[in-house]
């Protein structure tokens, strides 16, 4: 016998928690029938939304991995002579799909999902950075954007004009707002089959964007679906996301902004949203800094902007 096939049931499946990979562990499965009665059994869990995993949803049988193989190596040799293939992008993606991935596993508690890059448009050089929190809605989401970043300021001396105006940073945060309200959608199959979970993170691969949903949230997400009775949103369905309610923005800019590191992030901007419903602004300032904390550039210009004059703007629902 096997030293591995000694191991107790609970110690394998622990194994299994440890490699976390979707696509690997569904691998896993097709070694043997222990293996694939274990794998299911995993609590925490992470894949990539890309092009590969879309295809693959359940294992496949050794011979059917081999033949498999041969054609991914075929279809390789052929894009040599072909335009490489455009990546997908999550706004095209159902819900059913990572639904699909994820229905041989009956025990998620954490679950994290990388998806393909956003669909947010801006100008060479502009970055926008955001973290959001959802539950049945929008909670919280915190904004950092610029318009670009160098080692020489670009704006005039007296520093109060902005090369960049009010509907500019408006848009950045209705771009961040579409698309983590996306995100939510896109995993809305997920959570509400996998009872258990306790923790959801999904970012894009260019870590653009996050979106967190913690035990409470995913609660009250299961709540509201449940009193639904099934009956889906037309709104949600028309737009693929999920309705973003009337929110107020606490916005925060510098025309030019000076980090310890001497780099100037020119039209640097930080917004904070919350729902209207239930409004306040306790806490906004710790809801910021935890957003970024642990990256050094976004958490310095976040504590910068933070000691800026803020502006109060309200958005209806869309």
């Amino acid at each position: 016998m096997d030293v591995f096939d000694g191991l107790p049931d609970a110690i394998v499946v622990d194994i299994l928690n440890k490699v976390v990979d979707v696509k690997t562990l569904h691998r896993c499965s097709s070694v043997c029938k222990r293996f694939n009665s274990l794998v299911p059994q995993s609590e925490s869990l992470f894949f990539r939304l890309d092009q590969d995993v879309t295809t693959e949803s359940r294992p496949d049988s050794p011979v059917s991995n081999i033949f498999q193989s041969l054609v991914k190596s075929f279809q390789g040799f052929l894009s040599l002579f072909s335009k490489p293939a455009k990546p997908i992008r999550f706004t095209n993606l159902s819900p059913n799909i990572p639904s699909k991935i994820l229905s041989r596993f009956d025990r998620i508690k954490n679950l994290e999902v990388e998806l393909p890059g956003g669909d947010v448009s801006l100008e060479k050089g502009a970055a926008v950075k955001w973290k959001a929190e959802f539950g049945k809605t929008l909670k919280t989401c915190v904004v950092v954007a610029f318009r670009s970043a160098s080692t020489v300021s670009s704006s005039p001396p007296d520093g109060e004009s902005d090369a960049i105006g009010l509907e500019t940073r408006v848009v950045w945060t209705i771009s961040a707002l579409m698309a983590a309200s996306t995100c939510h959608f896109l995993m809305s199959e997920v959570v509400k089959e996998h009872k258990e979970m306790e923790s959801l993170v999904m970012h894009d691969v260019g870590g653009e964007g996050t979106v967190v949903m913690g035990t409470e949230g995913l609660r009250e997400f299961r709540k509201t679906e449940e009193a639904r009775g099934g009956e889906a949103d037309e709104r949600v369905v028309k737009n693929r996301r999920s309705v973003v309610p009337k929110v107020r923005m606490s916005m925060r800019h510098a025309p030019s902004l000076k980090l310890k590191s001497g780099i100037y992030l020119e039209s640097a901007t930080l917004v904070i949203v919350r729902p209207s419903e239930g409004y306040s602004d306790v806490g906004d300032d710790e809801l910021a800094t935890e957003a970024f904390a642990g990256n050094c550039m976004y958490g310095e210009a976040v504590v910068a902007l933070l000691r800026r004059e803020k502006i109060n703007l309200e958005i209806n629902s869309f």
